[in-house]
């Protein structure tokens, strides 16, 4: 079978949305009214530091398919001023989403247990005040968000192949720069990582046979497995990449803003970025040569995301290893392009009511889990207001 990127295409129901005369559906979307909503339409389970995990009505798959998201809608008024990446979040915060994300995975692991019959990923991603408001697919929820998802392969063997240059594949474009020009400084300044639990692979190692994503990308694998997602140990490794990816963001993004040679303020691993990144020439060149595209070119300027902005997943790979990748994150490019996985979402309301009843059956099936490790309260919601299914459409 031919190494492609996929495109599915996944039924939802025609979503009902009370936004109020003169405001947009972004404008909405952003205000502590939407997340009320959320919560009571699609809650399935909130903690005392207010972790929501949520039914994703228009969402990437069928077969499993949740979020958690730290809503602190209510505490933070202002959207821009939200916790948007892990390392914002208070110690408790951080321990709990650990937390919360082993016993999803561990049952996504235990449900799901032949790579070879679905493809499970969990990804986190940075929803976040770097997004133009005037964007199509504008984030509808400004804070940080771990989404869980599974695949059956067999629809990711049957589905048509993806048109590579596809914008959302492609990064808006910008992914050139970490797979083309900066694959090879980006691997090397994340190598400086002293990493015990993650261990770097070779180039393409982890890539999936079908699709050949992820690409250009450094992957670690989890020695160890799912079960290291137990150590809180890994955690602060994971953390330490995310901090990695964050130094050499905000270093690449402020040579080409100011043009200027410095380390950013506090940075996490100040005397690499000096010597591997500042002290590499074809780094510079390429920060140089963007630089002078967005002085010239404004809609190409408008796509730049300035702050960074981040994804960072867990997936199992065909050998079914658990592997850890990160990238940047650009206007309008979802979770699953990571992985070469573009998901067209159909408003198919049958569809969807034909495969609902077994979709969020799984779903209450893991907050059961979350219940048992006493780590919050269970959420009623129309379609399961007695932690039971019902038909609610």
């Amino acid at each position: 079978m031919k190494t492609a990127p996929r495109e599915i295409a996944t039924p939802c129901p025609q979503m009902s949305l009370n936004v109020p005369q003169g405001m947009t559906q972004v404008e909405f979307f952003n205000s502590p009214a939407n997340l009320k909503n959320l919560a009571e339409e699609n809650g399935l389970f909130r903690t005392p530091e207010d972790l929501l995990m949520y039914r994703k009505l228009v969402g990437h798959s069928v077969e499993f398919d949740t979020s958690i998201i730290l809503d602190t809608s209510r505490r933070i008024l202002d959207p821009l001023g939200r916790p948007v990446r892990r390392d914002q979040m208070k110690r408790q915060e951080k321990k709990v989403w650990s937390k919360m994300t082993q016993i999803i995975c561990d049952y996504m692991f235990e449900k799901y247990p032949d790579p070879a019959e679905h493809l499970i990923l969990c990804g986190e991603a940075s929803l976040d005040s770097t997004w133009p408001l005037n964007k199509p697919g504008v984030p509808s929820i400004r804070m940080i968000h771990n989404h869980f998802m599974a695949f059956p392969m067999e629809q990711l063997r049957n589905a048509k192949e993806a048109d590579p240059s596809n914008p959302n594949l492609t990064d808006s474009g910008h992914n050139t720069l970490f797979l083309r020009q900066l694959s090879e400084v980006y691997r090397k300044f994340l190598e400086v990582l002293d990493l015990q639990i993650l261990s770097l692979l070779p180039a393409e190692d982890a890539a999936l046979n079908l699709t050949g994503y992820p690409q250009g990308l450094p992957c670690w694998e989890v020695k160890g497995g799912n079960d290291k997602l137990k150590d809180q140990y890994f955690w602060y490794e994971y953390e330490q990449v995310l901090r990695g990816f964050l130094d050499f963001y905000r270093t690449f993004f402020s040579l080409v803003a100011t043009g200027e040679e410095r380390v950013p303020e506090n940075s996490n691993f100040p005397n690499q970025i000096d010597d591997v990144l500042l002290g590499n020439s074809r780094f510079l060149r390429v920060a140089r040569d963007l630089r002078e595209r967005v002085i010239q070119d404004p809609q190409f300027a408008n796509e730049i995301r300035w702050r960074p902005a981040y994804k960072q997943i867990l997936f199992r790979d065909d050998n079914g290893r658990l592997i850890v990748t990160i990238s940047q994150n650009s206007v309008g490019n979802a979770i699953t392009e990571l992985l070469g996985i573009v998901v067209k979402r159909q408003v198919d309301s049958d569809a969807y009511a034909a495969v609902e009843e077994g979709l969020v059956s799984r779903l209450l099936e893991v907050r059961e889990r979350l219940l048992a490790a006493n780590l919050g309260e269970a959420i009623s919601a129309p379609c399961w207001p007695n932690g039971k299914y019902q038909a609610c459409r």
